[in-house]
C-alpha cells in the first residue's frame, strides 16, 4: 500500500474539512466510518455497560440491528472512505460479518479495515476472519485487515474486569488462532489493546510483558472514557492526568525502541500513537479541546440502530439523525438542521475527549501535530539507516 500517496491525498482534503467545520461548504466524504454492527455483547465490563443493556432486553436490541440491504443502501450513498472501523457490541456475534465487510469493500473501498473483539469465541472469530479475508481478496488483496482482541489484565484479573469467567483462556486461544491466520495472509495483522482504567493501573507492566511474549506486531492502549455509547457517564473509571502521564513514560519508550522493527503500516500508526499519548495528557489536564475537533465531518459513527453520531462519546445524546428516516441518504442527513446543530456544538468547544480514532484525524488536520507524527517517522527511518 502506497502510504505516502494516501497521506498526500488526505492532506489535500484537510482544507475541505476546515471549511466544512465553519459551515462554509459541505464536507467531502469522511475519512473514517465507525460502524457498530450490533448492540449484542456477552461481556459485563466494568468500564462499558453495553453488555448489561443487551441483557436487559436482548430481543429488542437484536431487532434494531441494520439489515444487509439497509447497510448496502447507506454504504452506496456514503461512497469512498479511508478507514472502516467495525465495532459493536461484539462484532463477531453477527454471523453475516463477512457480508458486511464485502459491502464495505464494494462501496466504501477503504484502505484499512479494523475489527475489535472481546475474544470470547475463538473458533468463530477465526472462521469469520478467514471468510472476511477471502471476501477482501476478491476486491483488493492489498487492503490491511487488523483484528484487535482486548486484554485488560492477566488471568482472573482480565475476567474480573471484562465480567466473563474464562475469558482470558479464550483470549489466549484467540490470539493463537489469529496468529496462524497472520502467517497465511500478508495483509492481516493481529493487534492487542488495553483500556487503561482505575481497575488495572497497577497491572500494566505484566499486561505489556504478556503481549510482547505473543509476538504481536502492534499493541495499543486507550484511556477509559465516559461515553454515551457505553452508558457509563458519571462512573469513576478514568485515571487522572498525572497517573496516566506517569504510566505512559515507560510505555512510550518501549514503542520508540521497537519502532524501526515494525512493518510500514505499523510504523505510521505507532508514530501517531506516540503523539496521541501526549495529547491525551493535555486534554485531561486542560479539560478542553486542545486542538479543533472534526467529529461529524472527518469521522462519523453509524450505530447498529441507524443513528449517525459525530462520535461515540456524544452518541445518543447528540445524534445527527437516523439514516432510516433519510432513506439512507448521507448527504441529506448531513445537511439537516439537526446535524448542523451538533457540529456547531462541537465547533463551539462544548465537549472535549481523548477518543483515539477522532484524535488521529484531528491531529492530521493540525499542522503542528501532523508535523510531530512525521518527525517520529523520519527519526525511525534515519535510525534504521544508521
Amino acid at each position: 500500500m502506497a502510504i505516502g500517496s494516501d497521506l498526500f491525498k488526505i492532506f489535500l482534503k484537510t482544507l475541505n474539512y476546515r471549511l466544512a467545520r465553519r459551515e462554509i461548504l459541505l464536507a467531502s466524504r469522511p475519512l473514517t466510518l465507525t460502524f457498530s454492527v450490533t448492540g449484542m455483547c456477552q461481556s459485563n465490563c466494568k468500564t462499558c455497560y453495553i453488555g448489561r443493556e443487551f441483557k436487559k432486553n436482548p430481543n429488542r436490541i437484536k431487532k434494531l440491528d441494520l439489515k444487509l440491504e439497509e447497510i448496502e443502501k447507506f454504504f452506496n450513498s456514503l461512497g469512498r472512505i479511508y478507514f472502516l472501523n467495525i465495532s459493536g457490541g461484539e462484532p463477531y456475534l453477527r454471523d453475516d460479518l463477512p457480508e458486511i465487510v464485502e459491502l464495505g469493500m464494494k462501496y466504501l473501498r477503504p484502505k484499512i479495515i479494523h475489527i475489535p473483539t472481546n475474544a470470547f469465541l475463538p473458533k468463530k472469530i477465526e472462521g469469520l476472519t478467514r471468510d472476511i479475508l477471502s471476501v477482501m481478496h476478491k476486491y483488493n488483496s492489498g487492503v490491511p485487515l487488523t483484528v484487535k482482541p482486548s486484554i485488560d489484565g492477566i488471568g482472573e484479573k482480565h475476567d474480573e474486569i471484562r465480567g466473563l469467567k474464562g475469558n482470558f483462556l479464550r483470549l489466549e486461544e484467540t490470539v493463537k488462532r489469529l496468529k496462524a491466520i497472520e502467517d497465511d495472509h500478508s495483509n492481516f495483522h493481529v493487534e492487542l489493546g488495553t483500556v487503561i482504567s482505575n481497575f488495572n493501573i497497577d497491572h500494566l507492566d505484566e499486561i505489556e510483558d504478556w503481549v510482547h511474549k505473543q509476538g504481536v506486531q502492534s499493541y495499543r492502549n486507550e484511556i477509559a472514557e465516559q461515553r454515551e455509547e457505553f452508558f457509563n457517564v458519571g462512573e469513576d473509571i478514568t485515571p487522572s492526568d498525572e497517573v496516566y502521564e506517569n504510566l505512559m513514560v515507560d510505555f512510550k519508550k518501549g514503542v520508540q525502541d521497537n519502532l524501526q522493527r515494525k512493518r510500514s503500516l505499523a510504523k505510521m500508526t505507532e508514530s501517531m500513537r506516540l503523539v496521541y499519548y501526549d495529547l491525551v495528557v493535555d486534554i485531561l489536564r486542560q479539560k478542553k479541546q486542545v486542538i479543533p475537533c472534526y467529529a461529524g465531518i472527518s469521522n462519523i459513527h453509524l450505530n447498529y440502530d441507524g443513528e449517525i453520531w459525530p462520535c461515540c462519546v456524544l452518541g445518543y445524546a447528540h445524534s445527527m439523525g437516523n439514516i432510516r428516516q433519510f432513506d439512507f441518504d448521507y448527504e441529506a442527513l448531513y445537511s439537516s438542521s439537526k446535524a448542523k446543530n451538533v457540529r456547531e456544538y462541537i465547533r463551539d468547544g462544548k465537549c472535549y475527549c481523548p477518543l483515539a480514532n477522532q484524535a488521529y484525524s484531528n491531529m492530521l488536520m493540525n499542522f503542528w501535530y501532523s508535523t510531530k507524527v512525521f518527525r517520529n517517522c523520519l527519526k525511525c527511518v534515519l535510525k534504521h539507516k544508521g
